[in-house]
């Protein structure tokens, strides 16, 4: 069996001959702290981007098979993205950046980590229209997909799993507005919010139509979403079903008829609340299972929701840090989830900067004898 084989084989309970080692990429400083170390070169930590050749490299080099963010989507974002500028130099020598989402962000050299945000250019209406509305239309300058890479998609030979990128339905709405401010939305201009909703939706589904148009095949789709924090989700549950579940349900189902059973969602934090809201709406596939300071876990889902609930993740990401003692007993207590099946682990995050490289080298190791 090939990694491609095994992985659809894991999650549709099928016999498989051994457990595919799967991560979910690197911080940028986890590649600098490593190349400075000599494990690898810097070329490969200034180049390394989820699925490319670096990528490949550097799995090999540690023992992994693939990264799980492997995918090939249209752009489903904004279109053009808006101009990077800088708008103020503060005192402390950070500065007032406008990003490529509109939003006014605060950069610090050296700093790492999301940026704090202080201001956002969508504030309503006005700015919808103006700004993001046009950015966000189904073009000819997203469809467009080369002949070449057409017929690749076609051709399926490939030896790792390869995604369908589907886009975001609400977290992205929630990166242009702001947390608090897309919370007022609803309430303050419920027509504006769901007509951005509809807006992204639609916009997601053409792009997923045009690629599927080609006769590209894949092997799972995968959503992004991040609307969750260690409590639970950002967004009310009932307005999610209501406002994004059909959205979902609509993709999904178009993802079905051709033959796309496998459907992730990329959402940290606490997702408990939403489980039962993207399962009910054709995603099966939850990612990347955050274990946090709440011990996200497959196991009462999958008591829950049964054998339909698959899993990929759930791998404290915390103990590449401390030693191999660590990710032995770490490795342990995930033995009893593999065995329920329909479930792939992966380190829960991106691999952080104080992850050890011969930590994550050992975690490799020590899986291939314990699973392979």
């Amino acid at each position: 069996m090939n990694n491609r084989q095994r992985t659809l084989a894991v999650l549709n309970y099928q016999p498989y001959d051994c457990l595919p080692l799967v991560h979910f990429g690197f911080w940028k400083e986890t590649l600098e702290r490593w190349a400075a170390e000599g494990y690898i070169t810097p070329r490969e930590a200034a180049t390394w981007a989820d699925g490319n050749a670096t990528d490949v490299a550097i799995s090999r080099k540690l023992g992994f098979d693939f990264n799980w963010a492997n995918c090939f989507g249209l752009n489903t974002n904004l279109l053009p993205p808006f101009e990077e500028r800088v708008l103020e130099e503060l005192p402390d020598g950070s500065r007032k950046v406008l990003n490529s989402n509109g939003v006014v962000i605060i950069q610090k050299e050296g700093a790492s980590g999301i940026p704090p945000e202080v201001d956002h250019l969508l504030k309503g209406r006005k700015e919808w229209e103006e700004h993001f509305l046009p950015r966000l239309q189904f073009t000819e300058e997203r469809a467009t997909i080369p002949e070449e890479t057409a017929a690749y998609l076609r051709r399926g030979e490939w030896e790792n799993p390869l995604g369908l990128w589907c886009g975001s339905l609400y977290g992205v709405i929630r990166d242009w507005v702001g947390l608090v401010n897309l919370a007022y939305l609803q309430v303050d201009d419920p027509l504006l919010f769901d007509e951005m909703i509809e807006t992204v939706g639609e916009l997601c589904y053409r792009c997923v139509e045009r690629v599927l148009q080609t006769g590209a095949t894949f092997d799972f789709a995968h959503f992004w979403e991040d609307i969750c924090f260690k409590s639970g989700p950002l967004i009310n549950p009932n307005v999610f079903r209501a406002k994004v579940g059909p959205h979902y349900r609509r993709i999904t189902e178009l993802l079905h008829r051709h033959g796309i059973h496998i459907v992730s969602v990329d959402c940290d934090g606490k997702i408990d609340r939403l489980v039962p809201i993207w399962l009910e709406n054709g995603v099966n596939t939850m990612f990347p299972i955050e274990v946090g300071t709440w011990n996200g876990n497959i196991a009462p889902w999958r008591e829950q929701y049964g054998r339909e609930l698959r899993g990929v993740g759930g791998v404290d990401k915390r103990v590449f840090a401390c030693d191999y003692a660590a990710v032995d007993a770490e490795i342990e207590r995930i033995r009893p989830l593999v065995e329920l099946g329909g479930y792939i682990p992966c380190p829960d995050h991106r691999i952080p900067p104080d992850a050890r490289w011969e930590n994550v080298q050992y975690y490799c190791e020590r899986m291939r004898k314990v699973f392979g």
